[in-house]
Protein backbone atom coordinates (compact mmCIF):
# COMPACT_ATOMS: atom_id res chain seq x y z
CA UNK A 1 0.00 0.00 0.00
CA UNK A 2 1.07 3.76 -0.80
CA UNK A 3 0.74 5.95 2.14
CA UNK A 4 0.42 9.69 1.31
CA UNK A 5 0.24 10.47 4.97
CA UNK A 6 2.12 9.32 8.14
CA UNK A 7 1.73 5.68 8.21
CA UNK A 8 2.27 5.48 12.21
CA UNK A 9 -1.14 8.08 12.02
CA UNK A 10 -2.70 6.29 9.55
CA UNK A 11 -2.05 2.78 11.47
CA UNK A 12 -3.46 5.04 15.54
CA UNK A 13 -6.80 5.71 13.45
CA UNK A 14 -6.94 2.23 12.09
CA UNK A 15 -6.87 1.14 15.66
CA UNK A 16 -10.17 3.51 16.30
CA UNK A 17 -12.07 2.01 12.51
CA UNK A 18 -15.71 0.05 13.50
CA UNK A 19 -16.75 0.77 10.14
CA UNK A 20 -15.63 0.44 6.40
CA UNK A 21 -17.82 1.70 3.63
CA UNK A 22 -17.04 0.36 0.17
CA UNK A 23 -17.61 2.12 -3.25
CA UNK A 24 -18.60 -1.01 -5.83
CA UNK A 25 -17.66 0.38 -9.30
CA UNK A 26 -14.35 0.67 -9.16
CA UNK A 27 -13.10 -0.43 -5.82
CA UNK A 28 -15.34 -3.82 -4.99
CA UNK A 29 -14.96 -4.47 -9.01
CA UNK A 30 -12.55 -3.31 -11.63
CA UNK A 31 -15.47 -0.54 -12.96
CA UNK A 32 -16.47 -1.94 -15.79
CA UNK A 33 -19.60 -2.23 -16.35
CA UNK A 34 -21.44 -5.24 -18.23
CA UNK A 35 -24.30 -5.71 -19.94
CA UNK A 36 -26.75 -8.36 -21.71
CA UNK A 37 -28.38 -7.29 -25.14
CA UNK A 38 -31.83 -7.69 -22.07
CA UNK A 39 -30.13 -4.63 -20.08
CA UNK A 40 -29.32 -6.91 -17.24
CA UNK A 41 -26.34 -6.44 -15.81
CA UNK A 42 -23.28 -8.51 -14.51
CA UNK A 43 -20.24 -7.87 -12.05
CA UNK A 44 -17.42 -9.71 -11.52
CA UNK A 45 -16.27 -9.43 -7.30
CA UNK A 46 -13.28 -10.74 -6.23
CA UNK A 47 -13.05 -13.92 -3.56
CA UNK A 48 -9.58 -11.95 -1.76
CA UNK A 49 -12.29 -9.25 -1.29
CA UNK A 50 -14.85 -11.13 -0.11
CA UNK A 51 -12.74 -13.25 2.38
CA UNK A 52 -10.98 -10.17 3.68
CA UNK A 53 -14.81 -8.46 4.20
CA UNK A 54 -15.72 -11.61 6.18
CA UNK A 55 -13.05 -11.38 8.35
CA UNK A 56 -13.53 -7.70 9.36
CA UNK A 57 -17.16 -8.87 10.02
CA UNK A 58 -15.99 -11.84 12.27
CA UNK A 59 -13.11 -9.50 14.25
CA UNK A 60 -16.19 -6.77 14.99
CA UNK A 61 -15.66 -4.43 12.20
CA UNK A 62 -18.64 -3.81 10.53
CA UNK A 63 -18.97 -3.24 6.41
CA UNK A 64 -20.89 -1.43 5.01
CA UNK A 65 -21.74 -0.47 1.27
CA UNK A 66 -22.76 3.14 -0.05
CA UNK A 67 -23.28 3.46 -4.27
CA UNK A 68 -24.60 5.42 -6.82
CA UNK A 69 -25.98 2.20 -9.14
CA UNK A 70 -28.80 0.09 -7.80
CA UNK A 71 -28.59 -3.65 -8.78
CA UNK A 72 -29.70 -7.09 -7.48
CA UNK A 73 -26.24 -8.55 -8.07
CA UNK A 74 -24.99 -5.91 -5.37
CA UNK A 75 -27.83 -7.01 -3.31
CA UNK A 76 -26.72 -10.37 -3.13
CA UNK A 77 -23.09 -10.24 -2.93
CA UNK A 78 -23.94 -8.18 0.32
CA UNK A 79 -25.97 -10.47 1.89
CA UNK A 80 -24.02 -13.62 0.74
CA UNK A 81 -21.29 -12.04 2.40
CA UNK A 82 -22.65 -10.58 5.52
CA UNK A 83 -22.94 -7.02 4.94
CA UNK A 84 -26.32 -5.26 6.45
CA UNK A 85 -25.09 -1.43 5.60
CA UNK A 86 -26.13 -1.05 2.26
CA UNK A 87 -27.04 1.97 0.77
CA UNK A 88 -27.68 1.65 -3.34
CA UNK A 89 -28.59 4.38 -5.65
CA UNK A 90 -27.14 7.16 -3.61
CA UNK A 91 -24.94 9.37 -6.00
CA UNK A 92 -24.85 11.96 -3.11
CA UNK A 93 -22.95 9.96 -0.93
CA UNK A 94 -22.38 12.42 2.08
CA UNK A 95 -25.84 12.41 2.40
CA UNK A 96 -26.42 9.02 2.49
CA UNK A 97 -22.93 8.71 4.97
CA UNK A 98 -24.97 11.41 6.99
CA UNK A 99 -28.47 9.31 6.68
CA UNK A 100 -26.41 5.76 7.88
CA UNK A 101 -24.66 7.72 10.73
CA UNK A 102 -28.45 9.03 12.02
CA UNK A 103 -29.23 5.19 12.14
CA UNK A 104 -25.96 3.44 13.84
CA UNK A 105 -23.80 5.42 16.18
CA UNK A 106 -20.24 5.81 14.36
CA UNK A 107 -18.60 9.33 14.08
CA UNK A 108 -16.36 10.41 11.18
CA UNK A 109 -12.92 9.33 13.10
CA UNK A 110 -14.63 5.69 13.28
CA UNK A 111 -15.06 5.06 9.82
CA UNK A 112 -13.26 4.13 6.53
CA UNK A 113 -13.83 4.46 2.99
CA UNK A 114 -12.70 3.55 -0.17
CA UNK A 115 -13.60 5.00 -3.58
CA UNK A 116 -11.99 5.50 -7.17
CA UNK A 117 -13.62 8.64 -8.01
CA UNK A 118 -15.53 12.42 -7.51
CA UNK A 119 -18.44 11.35 -6.08
CA UNK A 120 -16.47 10.06 -3.60
CA UNK A 121 -14.58 12.32 -2.86
CA UNK A 122 -17.16 14.20 -0.48
CA UNK A 123 -17.10 11.10 1.45
CA UNK A 124 -13.17 10.65 1.55
CA UNK A 125 -12.49 14.15 2.92
CA UNK A 126 -14.70 13.40 5.92
CA UNK A 127 -14.25 9.92 7.32
CA UNK A 128 -11.51 9.47 9.68
CA UNK A 129 -9.29 7.09 6.95
CA UNK A 130 -9.70 7.07 3.36
CA UNK A 131 -8.62 4.67 0.35
CA UNK A 132 -8.51 4.82 -3.51
CA UNK A 133 -7.22 2.03 -5.68
CA UNK A 134 -4.04 2.56 -8.61
CA UNK A 135 -6.77 2.87 -11.45
CA UNK A 136 -8.80 5.39 -9.36
CA UNK A 137 -8.93 8.96 -10.54
CA UNK A 138 -5.63 10.50 -10.27
CA UNK A 139 -7.48 13.52 -8.12
CA UNK A 140 -8.74 10.95 -5.84
CA UNK A 141 -5.53 9.18 -5.25
CA UNK A 142 -3.43 12.52 -3.96
CA UNK A 143 -6.89 13.47 -1.96
CA UNK A 144 -6.82 9.80 0.32
CA UNK A 145 -4.80 8.77 2.93
CA UNK A 146 -3.74 5.33 1.23
CA UNK A 147 -3.66 3.56 -2.19
CA UNK A 148 -3.69 0.25 -2.27
CA UNK A 149 -1.32 -1.67 -4.89
CA UNK A 150 -3.93 -3.84 -6.05
CA UNK A 151 -6.26 -2.28 -8.92
CA UNK A 152 -10.53 -2.44 -7.79
CA UNK A 153 -12.01 -5.65 -8.36
CA UNK A 154 -8.27 -7.28 -8.39
CA UNK A 155 -7.96 -7.54 -3.98
CA UNK A 156 -7.87 -4.06 -3.46
CA UNK A 157 -10.22 -4.67 -0.46
CA UNK A 158 -8.50 -7.59 1.18
CA UNK A 159 -5.64 -5.16 1.30
CA UNK A 160 -7.60 -2.61 3.23
CA UNK A 161 -8.96 -5.00 5.52
CA UNK A 162 -5.63 -6.93 6.28
CA UNK A 163 -3.95 -3.13 7.40
CA UNK A 164 -6.94 -2.34 9.32
CA UNK A 165 -6.64 -5.76 11.07
CA UNK A 166 -2.94 -5.85 11.64
CA UNK A 167 -3.85 -2.06 13.08
CA UNK A 168 -6.19 -3.74 15.42
CA UNK A 169 -3.97 -6.83 16.21
CA UNK A 170 -6.66 -9.05 15.33
CA UNK A 171 -4.86 -10.39 11.99
CA UNK A 172 -3.12 -13.02 13.91
CA UNK A 173 -6.45 -15.19 14.89
CA UNK A 174 -6.94 -15.66 10.80
CA UNK A 175 -3.00 -16.96 10.38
Amino acid sequence: MKFNHDIKALTKTACQTRLLLLDVDGILTDGRLYFYNSGEEIKAFNSLDGHGIKMLISAGVDVGIITGRTSEIVKKRSADLGITILLQGREDKLNALREMQSQINYSDAEIAYAGDDFPDLPVLKTVGLSFSVPNGHIDIREAVHAVTESNGGMGAVREIADFILKAQNKYPQFE
